[in-house]
């Protein structure tokens, strides 16, 4: 009998249990004549005599790390490894690819699941359970036999059928057998379901205890809504602190991260700060009350209840796709995005530096400071393998140096090329969500870099430049000949980033390009973050230059009445905000109206009446009333502008 189980094992799924150096050490053993001497006993076992002695054993129905070896090593050893590859050497023909099993991780039960992890793996299993978490399941296919779930908070791989000990998580190894028992749980309830997005637990298991605390924190949105942004003192900031506190101890995550934005909101305009900004302020008071009616829909997506705050990852390797600076005239920030292939996520690393007065950084600048032992501008365009890392539900990482050598940084090299589907795009009419797909923003997931990926370019247009919108645009294809168009703004912290960018794409060499994707009035617009040509990989916000190359100019794009009509609402609204609802003018109310009418005269006629009723209820009732009907306005106005800029 063939031992499909040491079949299965690939070189990455090898790697990803120990580490990819034990891999290639075994294999070049294998290849210099240094393997085991193999021999399969009657009950299947597997041996192996090395010739340094070592011994090592293989019986069915354990993993490699319960695998006996006489070497003395703690965990996957290079015997382990050099006995599997010697075995699937002897046991099928060269390249030979392992037979491709269509089946479910879910019909493991929790017998199996105790004894490859014990029983308290599934006693930490219930107690998230009973929170409730959400997961994602990709199912085998003959490209893509491995089925996977994508939890909140890390990935886990089955690449041996149903084997759970087998089982490949990116989560650091104290959580690894709870992670897989949720896992194996998440296909279960998906079979039962028939859907391959699923919310296993939480709303029939425990009571709601963060209704409260979500009550509390909208009555104080309210109160700042009716006085308005000048008069918020520093008490204020207190209260609101300890009701994002009450949140988060709910579980109720999501809620908890608007109530900080709108912390550092105030303190922005408390200083004068140019990163307050009165839109983004009223999103995220109409956010808090948005998520509180969405929330008997989809609790734990819409709340944030089945997340994780922070979960330590085991061994990874990140592969970078650029980074993104920004600042103010305090600070300067940057955001480092990194690929983890094995999740087949985006995550970021960010990074801020407080400015002497007199010092105002340019990216290129910034790309000589260091960050875990090397520069910005290597970091931005590297692989990083670490064991010392930490992902945050919202996709943020952090990335420690700790002992020596527990973080490598090394150059990025055809990295790209290797990313999964999810994240490398060659198809994009197949592999980028239709318009309207995914829910209102005010209610999704506060994910950070969903819309990451890199696009793989077959064709590039010649760019042009609209002085008007300061943007430099260009006409791509990709392989299947999907057309998208990248559309890069100025940045005034980056000056030679658009001349960098013009001078990559007129290369012709241009194959690769990072950036987020998005729906914009039926074409999809790609903002890119770092482009590979024959050169290597640029990253254009950290380019040198000023700015001053000559580009060709397009025309500049006419406006869309439909859009400002609902742009022009939304800022009244906001700009009502801002200054409080009882400390609305004459003139604040004929804005609002003006608004109204002119969302009348363009067809959205229901969402004309929702701003006409602010106005209506403040003259008649007062402002305390017109806050329900202030939210309601928002929400409309957000979610229609949301969906009518996708082309939904």
């Amino acid at each position: 009998m063939t031992r499909t189980d040491l079949i299965a094992l690939t070189p990455d799924t090898l790697a990803a249990l120990a580490n990819r150096g034990l891999v290639k050490r075994a294999a070049k053993d294998l290849d210099a004549g240094a393997g085991p001497d193999l021999d399969v006993t009657d009950d299947h076992t597997v041996h192996g005599r090395f010739p340094d002695g070592t011994e090592t054993r293989l019986p069915p129905g354990a993993t490699l790390q319960d695998a006996r070896c006489s070497c003395g090593a703690h965990g996957v050893c290079r015997h382990r490894i050099g006995l599997v590859l010697a075995y699937q050497r002897t046991a099928t023909a060269p390249d030979t690819p392992a037979p491709f099993t269509d089946w479910s991780p879910g019909s493991i039960d929790d017998t199996a699941l105790a004894e490859a992890f014990g029983r308290p793996a599934l006693t930490a299993a219930r107690r998230t359970r009973d929170r409730g978490y959400r997961a994602v399941l990709h199912r085998p296919t003959p490209a893509d036999p491995v089925p996977t779930v994508e939890l909140p908070a890390c990935t886990v791989r089955f690449p041996v059928p149903h084997r759970p000990g087998f089982a490949v998580t990116d989560a650091a190894e104290p959580l690894r057998g709870a992670t897989v028992v949720l896992a194996v749980w998440a296909f279960r309830a998906a079979d039962t379901e028939g859907s391959d997005r699923v919310t296993v637990g939480g709303r029939d298991t425990t009571p709601d205890h963060g209704d409260g605390a979500h009550r509390a924190a909208m009555d104080l949105v309210d109160e700042l809504l009716v006085e308005g942004v000048p008069q918020a003192g520093p008490v204020l900031d207190g209260t609101l602190r300890r009701a994002g506190a009450a949140l988060t101890a709910a579980g109720r995550h999501w809620p908890a991260a608007a109530l900080e934005g709108i912390r550092h909101q105030l303190a922005e305009h408390a200083v004068r700060g140019a990163r307050h900004d009165r839109e983004t302020h009223a999103l995220l008071l109409a956010e808090l009350h948005a998520r509180h009616r969405a929330a008997p829909t989809d609790p734990a997506a819409v709340l944030g209840t089945a997340e994780t705050a922070r979960t330590a990852l085991r061994r990874v390797r990140l592969v970078a796709l650029g980074c993104h600076v920004d600042g103010t005239a305090r600070d300067r920030t940057a955001d480092v995005f990194f690929a983890h292939p094995d999740a087949g996520v985006v995550l970021v690393l960010h990074k801020r530096w407080e400015l002497p007065d007199g010092q105002a950084p340019t990216g290129h600048d910034l790309g000589s400071r260091r960050i875990l032992g090397t520069n910005l501008r290597t970091l931005a365009a590297a692989n990083v393998v670490s064991e010392a890392t930490s992902r945050t539900a919202g996709r943020a990482v952090e990335i420690s140096r700790g002992r020596i050598a527990t973080t490598s940084v090394t150059p990025v090299g055809t990295a790209w090329d290797d990313l999964p589907p999810g994240l490398l795009v060659t198809d994009l009419a197949a592999q980028f969500p239709a318009p309207g797909s995914l829910p209102p923003r005010l209610v999704r997931p506060r994910v950070e870099a969903e819309s990451m990926r890199v696009f793989a370019v077959a064709e590039a247009g010649p760019v042009r430049y609209d002085p008007a919108a300061q943007r430099l645009e260009a006409v791509l294809h990709d392989p299947a000949g999907n057309e998208v168009l990248l559309s890069s703004a100025h940045n005034p912290h980056c000056p030679g980033t658009l001349d960098a960018l013009a001078g990559a794409l007129a290369s012709g060499t241009a194959d690769r390009i990072s950036g987020t994707l998005r729906h914009d009035r039926g074409r999809v617009l790609l903002a890119p973050l770092a482009v590979r040509t024959s050169q290597g990989v640029l990253v254009p916000d950290l380019a040198p230059g000023d700015g001053d190359t000559a580009l060709p100019v397009a025309p500049h794009a006419p406006d869309d009445p439909l859009t400002t009509a609902l742009e022009q609402a939304l800022a009244a609204l906001a700009d009502a905000a801002h200054h409080g609802l009882k400390n609305l003018a004459a003139t604040d109310h004929d804005t609002l109206e003006s608004a109204a009418a002119r969302l009348q005269r363009t067809g959205f006629h229901t969402t004309a009446d929702k701003v006409s009723a602010v106005t209506t209820t403040l003259r008649t009732h007062g402002a305390g009333p017109a806050t329900s009907h202030w939210h309601t306005a928002v929400i409309r106005l957000a979610t229609t502008l949301e969906l009518h800029r996708a082309g939904a």
